[in-house]
């Protein structure tokens, strides 16, 4: 809901209140922006006015108290005294950097605007407002700010849009998407940051005088800080506190910051990053920045997970795979690399078929001279000396197997070692003058070219249509370096107009082709963010299948965005990022949180590990909608080695049990339900998992009649063919008791093994199945 009243614009969510009003001079003061309030209770949440510091600048000395760097804002300019960070830097058609928006009007309007450049959120429970602002600067240059309220999913969306109305050119060298200023109320700055194979690790701030700055100066949103960050009360907890999400529906570089100045008002704002940015603005032109994500909860971080997960499968993910299961696929890269033939990849189908997998995706090498990673990108020639008779008759076979098909794309790079180079090498990046950059063998198309756009798009449809592909696998496995395109005047437009450029290349290859399911990727988690998720409804979380890192990468993008966002395989073990050994349950335990894949090669895997994935396979998809797009949550432990993840409907829950390092002699664990009914009566069971004995090693002796060799002949043939079984509980419980929580069975503690107890050990795991009895 949105109303205007006495100069005091009041936007309302269900939860939430952000209330700003109309100063005196037309500047947007901030009132409120928390939890749900009375508008009776307006003058106490306004910051006063009522003293004057040294060393200000007022903004008209008829009003000495009037001084913009000490008022909290909603936007603001440069040169008129207010020295924090502003959200704009324009060299105006004056030649100075002086702008002042004030208000000149205002409207508000029933449901959304759409954006003309730029993906944006759409109206998933057609209950949205939008209020947009005109705000002018005495150089006929405007400014136009827009608010839609989702009210339903307590969240806001702000962006700006600039036109100039001058005879004479200005120029952006930074427009963010939005800013507001806060009172501080003794805040953290959370940040999810890290790199190839760590991604989207958590790290807080405590936000005291100065600037914290979250960036991304790549090209990409990139894997070393996600554009989403949060900003929660000192103390803020799984289930209670005040915390704020932020995040953008932008691809490419961004800028968050948060900055509390000298009087304890906290800034916060996101947008593109200004790094080598400059854009030119002519008389009638105007520049959209991308939308802005603001979410407000007073329930912890909890309840920014349901705020964030609502709406993004709701208005971000479009389309036919919108809030639609997504299937269980194998990928053949961490089993083939690049060695493969099409008997080898019809035999791993058939036997991906026998294990109810429904998908086979066949990653990279299919195409050109791609026997390793030097050679071949940009190339759309299938090989056929891996491949006789080409991908459709590939594609043929795994669907008479019966598996839908799926296929890797790198579209944005070229090796110099290609087809598409020797023809064209003024397509890939490159500076006058100087030494192309590489990295891993490759260089970056030039999507500021049309002809590029063109050459990938006809060519990535042409295989698409040829094979009927269901699935695609959009990679790109390097940063940008030598921004420069010979098709711009003004260099400080090219990694804006890349990424406008991918944008167009996805909409035209998949606007016509919606049953086909994308999955983007960038060397894992290198772009994972908004804009992307408004064109592949899934996103290849990480490279690293690490149970344990991806417990903490999942754990944390979560945060921000729902499982049903992230790409998540069970691989071999030891993993090939870590050398870590884990087991297969927690390998499966930890992926069936978000999308589930495999990624491993299935010829070794032992008869009893096989029967194992079958069993985790149908567990999968019988949950396979709560796992996706269930209530997810992050249940505090009482236990500094365990975490706790659960989902659910409401009426089932799937709770995931996870240890780290084992502690000798350790005390109970307890299971804690969140969010059933009180009253109702549940019954709740460990799902079954193995125990295999090649584990036990030595200490197999215990449990045997007769002394065998750990190593030897008879117990590794055992091995293949059977499991034992990990302890499994049942109880009923009330939703009142699962609430307080159910103390559990011990785990082993160094003697008398039963089967009442849980042998989990380091990077131990279990999940449990909570069921309404009706």
């Amino acid at each position: 809901m949105i109303q205007f009243e006495n100069d005091v614009f009041y936007l309302e969510t269900e939860n939430a209140s952000y209330w700003f009003r109309i100063s005196p001079y037309g500047h947007l003061e901030t009132v409120h922006y928390g939890k749900k309030m009375e508008r009776d209770d307006i003058q106490g949440l306004m910051v006063k006015r009522t003293a004057q510091t040294g060393s200000s600048v007022c903004y008209d000395e008829k009003d000495p108290l009037y001084v913009l760097d000490n008022i909290p804002l909603q936007w603001s300019g440069n040169g008129r005294g207010d020295y924090r960070y502003s959200p704009c830097e324009i060299r105006m058609p004056d030649s100075s950097f002086t702008h002042d928006f004030v208000y000149q009007s205002h409207k508000i309007e029933k449901g959304l605007k759409p954006m003309q450049t730029l993906p944006y959120a759409i109206d998933g429970n057609e209950d949205a407002e939008t209020l947009i602002i005109n705000l002018k600067d005495i150089n006929d240059v405007s400014l136009a700010l827009y608010y839609t309220v989702f009210p339903s999913f307590n969240l806001i969306t702000r962006r700006a849009v600039l036109t100039n109305n001058n005879e004479k050119v200005l120029e952006i060298r930074r427009l963010m998407s939005m800013m507001i200023d806060l009172p501080d109320r003794g805040f953290d700055m959370f940040t999810l940051d890290g790199s190839w194979i760590k991604e989207a690790h958590l790290h807080k701030k405590e936000i005291s005088y100065g600037m914290w700055v979250n960036e991304s100066t790549t090209g990409a949103s990139s894997n070393r800080h996600n554009p989403g960050f949060l900003v929660a009360a000192h103390g803020a907890e799984e289930d209670r506190g005040e915390v704020y999400g932020f995040n953008l529906i932008y691809s490419g570089n961004h800028l968050g910051f948060v900055q509390k100045s000298h009087l304890d008002l906290i800034r916060i704002g996101i947008g593109i990053s200004p790094h080598c940015f400059s854009w030119d603005l002519k008389k009638g032109e105007s520049f959209e920045t991308p939308e802005a994500l603001l979410s407000f909860s007073d329930r912890g971080f909890n309840g920014l997970r349901s705020n964030m997960h609502g709406f993004i499968n709701k208005c971000i993910v479009r389309g036919e795979w919108k809030e639609k299961e997504r299937p269980v696929l194998i990928n053949n890269w961490e089993a083939d690399f690049f060695k493969f033939n099409r008997r080898s990849l019809l035999r791993s189908a058939r036997q991906a078929k026998k294990l109810g997998l429904e998908l086979f995706v066949l990653d990279d090498g299919w195409f050109g001279d791609r026997n390793n990673d030097s050679a071949g990108l940009g190339d759309y020639r299938v090989n056929t000396k891996k491949l006789p008779g080409g991908i459709k008759k590939l594609a043929d076979r795994v669907r008479k197997i019966g598996l839908d098909f799926g296929l890797w794309f790198e579209p944005e790079m070229v090796n110099e070692d290609s087809d598409l180079f020797r023809s064209h090498p003024e397509w890939a990046l490159k500076e006058p003058f100087r030494e192309p950059v590489r990295g891993r063998h490759q260089l970056v198309l030039d999507l500021c070219l049309k002809e590029v756009r063109d050459y990938i798009v006809e060519n990535v449809s042409q295989i698409l249509d040829e094979a009927d592909v269901s699935y695609v696998k959009w990679d790109m496995n390097r940063h940008i370096s030598a921004a420069f395109s010979p098709s711009l005047k003004n260099q400080g437009e090219f990694y804006h107009r890349y990424i406008l450029g991918l944008y167009e290349v996805l909409t035209r290859i998949f606007s016509p082709r919606p049953h086909i399911l994308l999955e983007s990727c960038s060397s894992g988690g290198n772009r994972f963010d908004l804009g992307m998720l408004c064109f592949s409804p899934q996103i290849w979380t990480s490279d690293n299948t690490d149970p344990v890192e991806r417990q903490e990468i999942q754990g944390s993008l979560s945060l921000l965005y729902p499982l049903s966002a992230m790409g998540a395989h069970v691989s071999a073990s030891p993993h090939q990022q870590t050398l870590r050994q884990t087991s297969l349950s927690t390998r499966f335990n930890t992926a069936c949180f978000g999308v589930l894949g495999y990624e491993l090669d299935l010829k070794f895997l032992a008869y009893a590990e096989k029967k194992e994935i079958k069993e985790q396979v149908s567990f999968y998809k019988k949950y396979r909608k709560i796992f996706q797009f269930g209530s997810f949550s992050v249940i505090g432990t009482h236990k500094d080695n365990q975490k706790h993840w659960q989902c659910s409907d409401g009426r089932t829950a799937i709770s995931g049990l996870f240890q780290m390092k084992a502690r000798t002699a350790d005390g109970h664990s307890i299971l804690k339900v969140k969010g059933m009914k009180e009253n109702a009566l549940y019954e709740v069971e460990t799902k079954p998992q193995s125990l295999y004995i090649k584990r036990f090693g030595g200490l197999i002796k215990h449990v045997l009649p007769i002394s065998l060799n750990p190593e030897g002949l008879v117990l590794r043939t055992v091995n293949k063919y059977y499991a034992l079984l990990d302890c499994v509980e049942k109880y009923r419980a009330s939703g009142k008791l699962l609430d307080y929580g159910i103390l559990l069975n011990n785990q082993f503690m160094g003697t008398f093994y039963n089967d009442k107890t849980h042998l989990w050990g380091d990077f131990g795991s279990c999940l449990f199945v909570t069921k309404e009895v009706i």
